[in-house]
Order: structure tokens, then C-alpha cells, then sequence
């Protein structure tokens, strides 16, 4: 399976107690820690949900750039599970 690299990169202070729940399920423990999944589609979607406070493959995930690396990711690691 494919894997997405995920960098915890805006401090979640002020934000919703869910948003800080989740960077916690995805194991982001503090400001520029990195952790490795797999590109699953509940990944994704802990991803979109605090998606202007990490960066995907180095990318802001709330850009363009950072959305298409992780939904790369996502049809590699279809690709594989169908193979």
C-alpha cells in the first residue's frame, strides 16, 4: 500500500476540541512531528477535517498542490489493493 507523510504544522490552540482529538487519532504529538500512514479513506478524511493545520508530503493540505499529493496517494494505494 501507498503511505502519506503528514507534518503537524499550526499549533491547534483556539481551535475546536474534535480538531485536537483528531490531530491526536492521526499520532501528531507537536508542532513539526511527522507520522506515516496509510493513504486510506479514513486518513483522508481526518486529514480534511484539520486540513489548515498540517502540511502532506511537505505540501499545505489546504492548497491545490497538498489535496492532489494526497489524493495521489490515495489511488496508488487503490492500484495496489486491487492488484
Amino acid at each position: 500500500m501507498s503511505t502519506v507523510r503528514i507534518t503537524y504544522r499550526k499549533s491547534a490552540i483556539g481551535y475546536a476540541a474534535d480538531q485536537k482529538r483528531t490531530l491526536a487519532a492521526l499520532g501528531l504529538k507537536r508542532l513539526n512531528h511527522t507520522v506515516e500512514h496509510e493513504a486510506t479513506g479514513s486518513i483522508r478524511g481526518m486529514v480534511a477535517k484539520v486540513r489548515h493545520l498540517v502540511a502532506v508530503e511537505g505540501l499545505p493540505a489546504d492548497t491545490p498542490a497538498g489535496v492532489a499529493a494526497l489524493e495521489a496517494a490515495a489511488s496508488d494505494a487503490a492500484k495496489a489493493a486491487q492488484a
